[in-house]
């Protein structure tokens, strides 16, 4: 059997079965995939982030160079007012100087008169005690001489007798000379008025009267006398020194007394004695 060149050969067929792809595979890539979106997804959350920051960053700077800026102004405007106070005592250094010279002077001046107020306080204080000592001496002294006094006037007072006067009237203490005369009017008891008499036609005023010496005795120690009070002339005779001569004025309840302790030749010498609460004044003509 002859074949015919033109007709074609016949093929054999053949029938290819597809292998099964493995499902790790898919697994990989579904991972690959979920991986990747999750790091796209954490890149631009990142990026959004990184954006925020930027932009406060850039906020903060902004208000940061504000503020920087407005120091810069502070500055410059402390640093122009420097140079005009600088300026300013540029124009006081002398001044200024002179200031400061004068304070120390007026320093040294007030050191110099401490030291020296300082030293005459201590010499003032040394001459107080000097004279405190002089004093405290003196005070020593004074008290013997107080205290002698005392016991003189003590015994003075000791010698004071009280007695009965020409009326009959207890009299109070009297004085029988000047001495005792002197610590009778210390007592204060009663008015005193010194007499000293000269033998006379004209009265004397002793006082609120008025009194003429008439007569003197002075071997017998006796006088006579006028008295003139209350507009009445009353005559005391021939009385005895040391006897208090008495006579009442109006208005008073107490005598007044007259007491002579020293009769010379046409003189006698004593004192009226007068109450305290005399009423009234006697009246003399």
């Amino acid at each position: 059997m002859s074949i015919s060149p033109s007709a074609p050969e016949p093929r054999e067929s053949y029938t290819y079965e597809a292998a099964s792809t493995p499902r790790w595979i898919f697994v990989v890539f579904i991972a690959a995939f979920a991986l990747i979106g999750y790091v796209l997804y954490a890149g631009n959350d990142s990026r959004n982030k990184l954006e925020n920051e930027l932009a406060q960053s850039n906020s903060k700077q902004a208000v940061l160079a504000a503020q920087i800026e407005q120091t810069n102004s502070v500055v410059a405007d402390l640093r122009g007012k420097l140079e005009v106070t600088t300026q300013k005592l540029g124009f006081t250094q002398a001044e200024l100087s002179q200031a400061r010279t004068l304070a120390q002077n007026i320093r040294q001046s007030q050191k110099e008169s401490a030291e020296k107020l300082s030293a005459e306080i201590g010499q003032a204080k040394q001459e107080a005690d000097t004279k405190i000592g002089q004093v405290t001496t003196d005070l020593t002294g004074a008290k013997g001489d107080i205290s002698a006094t005392k016991q003189d006037l003590e015994a003075t007072k000791a010698k004071l007798t009280s007695t009965v006067g020409d009326l009959g009237v207890q009299s109070g203490l009297i004085a029988r000379n000047q001495e005792e005369l002197d610590q009778l009017k210390r007592q204060g008891e009663r008015n005193i008025f010194e007499l000293h008499l000269t033998k006379s036609k004209t009265p004397t005023h002793v006082g609120p009267i008025q009194v003429t010496l008439t007569k003197t005795d002075p071997k017998k120690f006796k006088y006579t006398l006028t008295v003139i009070a209350d507009d009445k002339t009353i005559e005391k005779k021939d009385k005895t020194a040391d006897e208090p001569i008495q006579f009442y004025i109006h208005g008073v309840p107490r005598p007044y007394e007259i007491v002579v302790f020293d009769v010379t030749k046409d003189k006698v010498n004593g004192y009226l004695s007068t109450p305290k609460d005399a009423g009234s004044v006697a009246r003399t003509q």
